[in-house]
């Protein structure tokens, strides 16, 4: 067996399984879930051309292989854990991604959000970030993902609508880009005055200061002082948001928690009282 060219963290996992006699107890300790230690452990053993496990009704016992190999990786263990020790007064990091507006939002919320156990890194992208990659940890979407791998819940409703300092204003400030609401405009300012921008903020920016009536959710422009809805929820852009994460790193303790505290955040948003 060669484990020297074996990743770390398979044979991290190894051990897990191997001293908790299964998956679900390694579960508990590594915050995998069962069926992804399974694969990794059938992995590991094609890897190094070797049986490790006796799988049993209730759990998993070690064939003289895994035993050897247990104890050759406890002597590694030994060596390695004190050098990664130093490391462990370091918060977790989480890193979350949204939409302008939201990451707008969740910044004023970041220490509701972060709680002081967790740090938090916010990616503000309005094209949708690689979860299965790991670009980001959490995402939140306004749409439901499709890929395979990605665990999501549906968490409220946004609406938009056009926000001025008055119905006077009718200069529009359209926002250069492809997302939904940026398309709106475009369509609904044919022909009449407007300011592009580059970014959404640069359109509140100049609503607030009264030259442009500008598009925005809800949830930002009933929140901004000195703007008035000068018009019903937009139909067209009314739509879901769910709160996206990789099926593996929903099990992380410190993802677990800020998926918990930013749920809670957006359903109070969404269902304010409720």
């Amino acid at each position: 067996m060669n484990e020297t060219m074996m990743d770390w963290d398979d044979l991290r996992l190894f051990l897990a399984v191997a001293r908790g006699g299964g998956l679900a107890a390694a579960s508990e300790t590594t915050s995998k879930s069962a069926p992804t230690l399974g694969r990794r452990m059938v992995a590991l053993e094609k890897r190094l051309g070797a049986e490790l496990f006796v799988r049993l009704p209730r759990g998993y016992a070690l064939t003289a292989e895994g035993e050897a190999l247990l104890a050759k990786l406890s002597e590694v263990e030994s060596r390695i854990v004190p050098l990664t020790d130093a490391g462990k007064e370091r918060k977790p990091l989480v890193k979350l991604s949204a939409g302008t507006w939201m990451t707008h939002l969740l910044c004023r919320k970041a220490q509701a959000i972060a709680g002081g156990d967790v740090a938090i890194r916010f990616i503000s992208a309005d094209h949708v970030l690689d979860i299965r990659r790991r670009d980001a940890v959490i995402g939140i979407r306004n749409h439901r993902p499709d890929q395979i791998g990605l665990a999501c819940r549906r968490i409220g409703r946004v609406d938009f609508a056009t926000y001025a300092t008055g119905p006077e204003i009718t200069a529009w400030a359209r926002v250069m880009g492809q997302t939904p609401s940026a398309r709106w405009v475009a369509q609904a300012s044919a022909g009449q005055p407007v300011i592009e921008v580059t970014g959404p903020r640069n359109a509140l920016d100049l609503a607030r200061a009264g030259v442009a009536r500008a598009v925005l959710p809800c949830f930002i422009g009933d929140d901004s002082d000195g703007l008035t809805r000068i018009s019903d929820p937009i139909d067209a852009l009314t739509h879901d948001q769910w709160l996206v994460t990789h099926d593996d790193e929903r099990f992380a303790p410190e993802v677990r928690t800020v998926i918990r505290r930013v749920e809670a955040l957006l359903r109070d948003l969404h269902h304010p009282g409720g």
